[in-house]
């Protein structure tokens, strides 16, 4: 049970060949700047090289995307161009990998990934899983049953969006202090807690490698705090997961094209036109 994880993000792009039985790579994994503008086009021939060029891959291919996928069209595109919205994605990256393609939110596939073989592993009743980077993205859990496309990372909070104000980007542009980061992550989980009541709160993206730095900080917050145990390797696994179905029940916001249906496209590839 191998597959290949694609995990798109708004600065980069990552891959790597995941053994779903395990959750462990089969690989180093790869990465490519995310192309600036982040059209469809451009993005998808990133795909292509990832899966061709990086992997000489063939076989089934998970691709995680930053922003809503339902029944594999992006619904939302906040930190990549808004060309996105309404797209098949699902139909567009089949054809550039040339495999049968899963598409799923980003944060929801690292979330299955962290329940299946991390922080989450056997944790009843709500979890809440947050990834911070360019955005914030968000997976709930009840009972280990995903709730996709939550898409936390854009409640209001002052007046400006979570994800402008307490994300690891927003801490880079406005050169924050951990301590003053992390008191804009304490003031959003606050917020979150009183609309959810977690009783498990695992933070992941990039800047979880530096957990020590800013989690101890998080002190207004009733529910545990822990750093996912697969950091920024989680989205990989989760992408790699929804690619064989089997090995990833709850990814239930994931939905896939098979290459060999759409050779021969006239290339229209709006939803409602493919």
């Amino acid at each position: 049970m191998h597959a290949l994880g694609i995990d798109i993000g708004g600065s980069g792009i990552k891959a790597a060949p995941v053994d779903v039985a395990t959750g462990k790579l089969l690989a180093p994994r790869q990465k490519i700047a995310t192309p600036r503008p982040a059209l469809p086009e451009a993005v998808a021939d990133v795909v292509k090289e990832l899966a061709a060029a990086s992997f000489g891959w063939s076989g089934p291919v998970g691709i995680t995307f930053p922003g809503v996928v339902t029944d594999g069209v992006t619904r939302t595109a906040a930190n990549l161009d808004p060309a996105w919205i309404g797209l098949d994605a699902a139909s567009l990256f089949a054809e550039a990998a040339g495999n049968p393609v899963r598409v799923l939110n980003d944060a929801d596939a690292a979330g299955v990934a962290e329940m299946t073989f991390g922080a989450g592993v056997g944790e009843p009743g709500t979890v809440l899983m947050l990834t911070f980077g360019t955005g914030i993205g968000s997976a709930l859990f009840t009972q280990g049953v995903l709730v996709p496309n939550t898409e936390f990372g854009h409640i209001e909070i002052r007046g400006e969006e979570a994800e402008k104000r307490a994300s690891e980007h927003a801490k880079e542009l406005r050169d924050l202090s951990w301590g003053k980061w992390a008191g804009r992550v304490d003031e959003y989980l606050r917020h979150m807690e009183a609309l959810l009541s977690p009783h498990l709160i695992i933070v992941g993206g990039g800047i979880s490698k530096q957990a020590d730095k800013w989690v101890p900080r998080l002190t207004g917050i009733r529910a545990r705090i822990v750093p996912a145990v697969m950091l920024n390797e989680a989205g990989i696994v989760g992408a790699a997961m929804a690619a064989v179905s089997s090995a990833a029940p709850d990814t239930s916001g994931a939905s896939g094209a098979d290459a060999r249906r759409i050779s021969g496209r006239d290339g229209r590839r709006r939803a409602g036109h493919s």
